[in-house]
């Protein structure tokens, strides 16, 4: 069964080469490991991984989390011997597997996608994974980032009998789909400031933010976007003296719903926060 693998994958990778397209390369155990530990599937969720092989992160996903996964691979050979490694495996009813281009795969819905990709297959995926996926889905890519789009987190390991790409090591990158914050928001906390603003600008996670109380703008020291959870981190004067502010909360369309944490030194006191977009 091993030899007829083999034989499987060098006969999917030549073909996938002449194509133009991604070759099939298996992911070792280990890396597909860590890519599950970081896209971190709850059981029920939709992993959809796209050119799945011989189907190992679907089926790993399904075994250990409860995962419902979707692999998708061009070639059908690939995809017979995914179905029947999910059946050995017992997770069929979790793991269905399709011959399909991964370009015109619907992933709308999903709470995961998984990729082992060249980095221009990437690039050209990037921009329908932020058009289709939902704020807070994860995307996990082994060894190729998505250029642009800085990663949430990345590990890296040793991986020995790694052949392909960077020899001997290979990284493993996690990207989680950002909610749209960019605008003006205001919010008004009559127990602290009266009423607040927040000048959000945004490129992918990543924010500038101003903010204005008390008839004064307040020091911005750091901001956060993750999924849908914004956490802005201020140091101000509201009051008679300075302090430490931690906004945050969950945006979910126009409004940001959470708590204001206020710490002067020796006391933290904290508030219901909402914020509503203006446009």
């Amino acid at each position: 069964m091993a030899a007829a693998a083999f034989a499987v994958a060098a006969q999917a990778q030549s073909w996938a080469w002449d194509d133009g397209t991604t070759p099939y390369v298996q992911s070792p155990p280990e890396v597909v490991e860590r890519m599950l530990y970081l896209a971190a599937p709850k059981s029920g969720e939709r992993l959809i991984d796209l050119g799945s092989g011989d189907g190992r992160i679907v089926i790993e996903a399904a075994k250990r989390y409860g995962a419902r996964g979707l692999g998708v691979d061009i070639d059908p050979r690939l995809v017979r011997l995914a179905r029947a490694n999910a059946r050995r495996a017992g997770v069929d009813p979790l793991a269905s597997f399709a011959v399909q281009d991964l370009y015109e795969t619907d992933l709308r819905g999903a709470d995961v996608i998984t990729a082992y990709l060249l980095p221009e297959v990437n690039l050209k995926l990037m921009p329908r994974l932020l058009e289709q996926l939902k704020p807070g889905a994860r995307i996990v890519t082994h060894d190729y980032d998505m250029g642009p789009w800085p990663y949430d987190e990345m590990i890296e390991l040793p991986v020995a009998e790694k052949m392909v790409g960077p020899l001997g090591r290979s990284k493993v990158y996690l990207f989680v789909v950002p909610a749209d914050v960019r605008g003006t928001w205001r919010s008004d906390i009559p127990a602290y400031g009266g009423a607040w603003e927040f000048r959000i600008t945004q490129k992918y996670q990543l924010l500038e933010v101003s903010a204005r109380a008390a008839g004064r703008e307040q020091p911005v020291r750091g901001s956060r976007l993750r999924g849908e959870d914004i956490r802005l981190v201020l140091t101000g004067v509201v009051g008679d003296k300075p302090r430490n502010q931690l906004f945050r909360g969950k945006a979910s369309g126009e409004r940001i719903v959470g708590e204001l944490v206020i710490s002067n030194g020796d006391e933290i006191e904290t508030l219901p926060w909402t914020a509503s977009r203006i446009r």
